[in-house]
């Protein structure tokens, strides 16, 4: 739409001249520049707002960065723990942040490789050993020589091998991606790792009682520069008493370790007390065959197994009967020969 008006004096050809110059708004705004101003001003507006749009971003990344290692919780108490040091849910961050119990005021150390939460940290006297299965994951060697063929020899039993379980798992985790994931009983990272590149998860803490597990663990991932910004926290913890509030976990999982627990009844009741409702457990063992548990004895030769110290194995209906035992529903697994992986979820 055209407008009319009188060009000022100062504008016209003489001095005290005046013409009626008829014009368009957008002749208008060309004629004193102000299509470009506006225009400028349209792009700081969008610049400003994009930036906001970042820094929001950013804000919320670190909120919920720091969120997921809100939820972990002192071994003795439960109670939440206090954090000073930067922000962040990285191995870095972590390492130079210092962590005391909000209750019962116990510091935790974070000054090796990983967070010791064991009921223990800090002991300079007193240590406490495992049944030898258990100690076994301990030694140097065993950690060294773990991924480097010990974890392979598993395929014999029917294990299907690391990539395909791998898949496996993350089909069982789909109801829970975006959530925390819990690597309990790590050893040397494997699956954690693999956790923790696949993006599925908000944060993956791989766990493990064997201090030289998650040295082996650090030592992988050291010469990974993602995994070392990834989400990713190395967590030394006794799976039968879990460093973490009740129900702050999204999902739960548990590499060929449940024959190696002293009380998997005692580690299955608390990785459902760690699991929010409608959270996923998903785990791997041996099952009990004719050629790994002695014959005709039964529950009998299992415990003579468990006080040789050599590894406990259940059948199917064992393990579903314990997750039920423990308050987790619906349970479904898959099986190959003397391997199970299995899946149960927090009601």
């Amino acid at each position: 739409m055209a407008c009319s008006w009188t060009a000022p004096s100062s504008l016209c050809s003489s001095a005290g001249e005046q013409r009626r110059i008829s014009a368009s708004p957008r002749s208008v705004d060309r004629f004193f520049g102000l299509g470009e101003l506006r225009t400028r001003k349209k792009s700081i507006s969008r610049f400003r707002i994009n930036a906001t749009a970042v820094l929001e971003k950013e804000n919320e990344s670190q909120r919920n960065a720091s969120s997921e290692l809100d939820k972990l919780a002192c071994p003795i108490c439960y109670r939440s723990l206090i954090r000073t040091g930067p922000p962040g849910f990285n191995l870095s961050a972590i390492y130079r942040s210092g962590f005391m119990c909000k209750s019962c005021k116990k510091p935790f150390s974070s000054r090796n490789t990983y967070l010791d939460l064991t009921v223990t940290s800090g002991a300079k006297e007193y240590n406490e050993y495992k049944p030898s299965r258990t100690e076994l994951f301990r030694s140097p060697l065993v950690s060294f020589l773990y991924e480097r063929g010990w974890r392979q020899n598993f395929r014999q039993s029917g294990f299907p091998g690391l990539e395909e379980e791998f898949k496996m798992a993350q089909e069982y985790f789909k109801p829970v991606a975006g959530g925390l994931l819990l690597d309990v009983s790590c050893g040397s990272g494997l699956f954690s790792r693999k956790f923790a590149s696949s993006g599925t998860f908000a944060g993956v803490i791989a766990l493990d009682f064997s201090e030289n597990m998650l040295r082996q663990c650090y030592d992988f991932i050291s010469k990974d520069e993602t995994l070392l910004n990834a989400k990713l926290a190395l967590v030394r913890a006794d799976v039968s008493r879990l460093p973490f509030e009740s129900g702050s976990v999204d999902a739960v999982h548990a590499g060929a370790a449940l024959h190696c627990w002293p009380s998997p009844s005692n580690a299955v009741a608390e990785i459902n007390r760690v699991l929010r409702s409608g959270g996923v457990f998903v785990a791997t063992t041996f099952l009990s065959t004719g050629r790994n548990s002695p014959p005709l004895l039964g529950s009998l030769g299992r415990s003579l197994e468990s006080t040789s110290g050599t590894y406990s194995f259940f059948k199917k209906e064992e393990i579903e009967d314990l997750c039920r035992s423990c308050g987790l529903i619906n349970f479904s697994c898959k099986i190959d020969r003397a391997f199970i992986m299995f899946s149960a979820q927090k009601p």
